[in-house]
């Protein structure tokens, strides 16, 4: 009797304490649409109060003496520095219907960071893929201080062709290879010695799968390592097998050692076709192979056109580079990429 009891205490706990986070959880996500738009509201309330007066000076006076008041009334929320935050929310997303669509994912604390980005298509992306990855505010920091939208491939292509990408990710949810590989990929976490070889960069990235999956991005599952498959009675092995939830395909990965060779295109291009007969499932997409090399050889891959085979190559970075470092190197990369691609239309 005491047993059943003490069972029926312990179900009426859970269920009640289900009812109060999830109702937490409601008045949480209502109080932060609220204060956002609110603070979007205000943000077009001086903006236009301002561009009616057309003078610079009225501006500077109106939001000085408007912060005074309001921060003594409603507190420091409504500080001089947090109206002016406030006008660039507005600025920055002046359509009200892009806010909305964001609101359910994004808090007011993830706008202030994205505020700050001065390219539209970055700033959009970075937006967007929070939206539908659904980050925590110390992810989007992390993305963004990592250069995500650097390292993908979207960021190479012309504008106009990024913009459309963005746009099918807006209206439909639709991820593309694009949106979701990047190069190069920074593998710092793994801790390699100076000397390595391929089975200690794959332990490497076992050991530290977590990290490793939260670098690839949201959606990659872990299925195989050293993935065998049989062909004309010879064993071959694939290093590692992932799956993609969102665009429903296996991703093959190959792990080299040093610059990127043409004959890896062959190989990666065996496992794929096996992995299509074999392991795909009715509804996949064909299955997508990711060559990650210490270095690329980028004329090579451009001649090689792997895009058409479904195979990308990335190159990846064992030791923490400082930002400036970082961003000297990814710069690197866009101005080659971009040389390529206006090979291509040349051509």
């Amino acid at each position: 009797m005491n047993q059943e009891i003490s069972n029926t205490n312990n179900q009426l706990f859970l269920d009640i304490k289900q009812l109060i986070d999830k109702t937490r959880l409601g008045v949480s996500q209502t109080i932060n649409v609220g204060l956002t738009m609110l603070y979007w509201n205000i943000g077009k309330r001086i903006n236009d109060e301002i561009l009616k007066n057309k003078r610079a000076d009225y501006g500077k006076q109106i939001i000085s003496t408007l912060g005074k008041q309001l921060e003594e009334q409603y507190g420091k929320g409504f500080s001089v520095q947090n109206l002016r935050r406030m006008m660039q929310f507005y600025e920055v997303f002046s359509d009200k219907q892009i806010v909305a669509s964001l609101l359910r994912q994004l808090s007011w604390t993830h706008f202030t960071l994205l505020i700050p980005i001065k390219n539209e298509l970055q700033r959009d992306f970075y937006a967007q893929m929070c939206r539908i990855e659904q980050w925590s505010v110390r992810t989007l920091r992390k993305k963004i201080d990592a250069m995500l939208f650097e390292r993908t491939a979207i960021s190479k292509k012309p504008e106009e062709l990024a913009k459309l990408e963005l746009q099918q990710l807006k209206e439909e949810d639709k991820l593309s290879p694009d949106l979701v590989f990047r190069d190069p990929y920074i593998l710092d976490f793994l801790n390699l010695k100076d000397i390595y070889q391929e089975k200690d960069l794959e332990q490497a990235i076992l050991k530290e799968l977590e990290q490793f999956i939260l670098e690839l991005g949201k959606g990659f599952t872990f299925v195989e390592r050293q993935k065998r498959m049989i062909i004309d009675n010879e064993d071959f092995y694939l290093d590692l097998l992932f799956y993609h939830r969102k665009l429903k395909r296996l991703v093959a990965i190959e792990l080299k050692l040093g610059q990127f060779k043409a004959a890896y295109k062959g190989q990666v291009e065996l496992y794929l076709r096996w992995l299509e007969k074999n392991d795909m499932e009715e509804g996949e997409e064909k299955p997508i192979g990711l060559i990650l090399c210490a270095e690329g050889n980028n004329e090579q891959i451009e001649l090689l056109q792997l895009d058409k085979a479904n195979i990308k190559v990335a190159e990846y970075i064992t030791k923490y580079l400082p930002k400036n470092l970082l961003k000297q190197k990814l710069h690197q990369f866009l101005d080659s990429s971009q040389k390529q691609i206006e090979n291509r239309i040349e051509n």
